[in-house]
């Protein structure tokens, strides 16, 4: 754990992702038919293609959730009575968080943030920049998955009954679940705070799949290196021997279930071996391995999710283009259903 009169880190994560990596890895290739979790995407080079993808013409994510936030944040703030600490689930560079952090700091003198992330390092990172650029700010960080973070939020830091709880889960990886997982992992969320705390919501909306598509398939071919570069993880970190140039990237929309879907196609038949876990793949010639899905959203769909998981929708923000919005869940005081242990959530683009 590392500590100073402004910052904490609570490492839950340490030594434990590499193990995670091997066992997920041969649970997918050995599945049928073979997937991986793109929660794996994000190595170091992944993470720098995944940058890239932002600024790819296409991807029109990343622009209209910087154009609600730049445009919004006030609102949305205004939209919470009281002080508020602020706790976010994938918080990476925290670049987008800042928006709200600033609207935060103006309506209030100090701010307790509370980042969550799988990466100990980019966790440190953004936060001593955050630290830099706010003196009103106060971070107690965890480097852990969702599960493992939410539970010990729950154990490691008191509520203030001063103030209100306010959730960040931005992005689109709330699309990255699966149709249930997505209610369990909203369930969890919601078991930690009390009524009338809430949580943002990023959620990419239903579209043409001709804007759809190019966001997953760029014409540059970046994201087609992203999701490539998960077997060149495989070969280095497991000692695999995944010829990379034997497999294509495909996107395509699932317009039944309302989701895009990312695979490798194997070019040819092949036998892959990885060393590390003493496991050998057979692909057939147009065999798929699975890498990410991204659901997408309509209001009706995402009022439903709400009162589902012990929420109600109390406010959607979306860009000028309706392409991407955020969306206030407010905790309501009845109680929750179980429906199921915890899963794994799956992180990607």
């Amino acid at each position: 754990m590392l500590s100073d009169s402004r910052l904490t880190i609570h490492r839950l994560a340490e030594g434990g992702d590499s193990n995670a990596f091997a066992i997920d890895v041969r649970t997918g290739l050995s599945a049928t038919p073979k997937a991986l979790s793109p929660k794996y995407f994000y190595d170091e080079l992944g993470s720098r293609l995944f940058e890239a993808i932002c600024w790819l013409p296409e991807y029109y994510l990343t622009r209209a959730e910087s154009e609600i936030l730049r445009t919004h944040s006030d609102e949305i703030v205004s939209s919470i009575d009281g002080p508020v600490r602020l706790l976010e689930l994938g918080s990476g560079s925290a670049e987008k968080t800042r928006f709200l952090i600033e609207a935060l700091l103006s309506k209030q003198p100090q701010l307790h943030y509370l980042p969550v992330d799988i990466s100990d390092s980019s966790l440190e990172l953004s936060s001593q920049r955050l630290l830099r650029l706010y003196p009103g700010l106060r971070i107690t960080g965890f480097a852990a998955d969702y599960f493992t973070a939410l539970q010990a939020l729950a154990d490691r830091v008191p509520t203030d009954p001063g103030c209100r709880t306010v959730t960040l889960f931005l992005g689109s990886n709330i699309g990255n679940f699966g149709r249930d997982e997505s209610r369990v992992f909203l369930r969890a969320v919601r078991k930690l705070l009390r009524p009338k705390d809430a949580l943002l919501l990023g959620a990419d909306l239903k579209k043409s799949p001709n804007v759809l598509i190019p966001a997953y398939d760029d014409a540059l071919g970046v994201t087609a290196a992203f999701n490539l570069n998960l077997l060149t993880r495989i070969n280095r970190e497991l000692d695999g021997n995944f010829d990379v140039k034997k497999f294509r990237h495909r996107a395509t929309y699932n317009a039944e279930l309302g989701r895009i879907e990312i695979r490798l196609v194997s070019l040819e038949p092949q036998i892959v071996n990885v060393r590390a876990l003493d496991l050998q793949a057979t692909f057939d010639e147009g065999e798929t391995l699975r890498t990410e899905n991204s659901y997408k959203f309509d209001l009706e769909l995402l009022s439903a999710i709400a009162r589902d998981t012990g929420f109600a929708l109390a406010k959607t923000w979306s860009d000028r283009d309706r392409l991407f919005s955020f969306n206030l869940f407010v905790a309501e005081r009845q109680g929750l259903r179980e429906t199921g242990m915890p899963v794994s959530p799956e992180l990607g683009i």
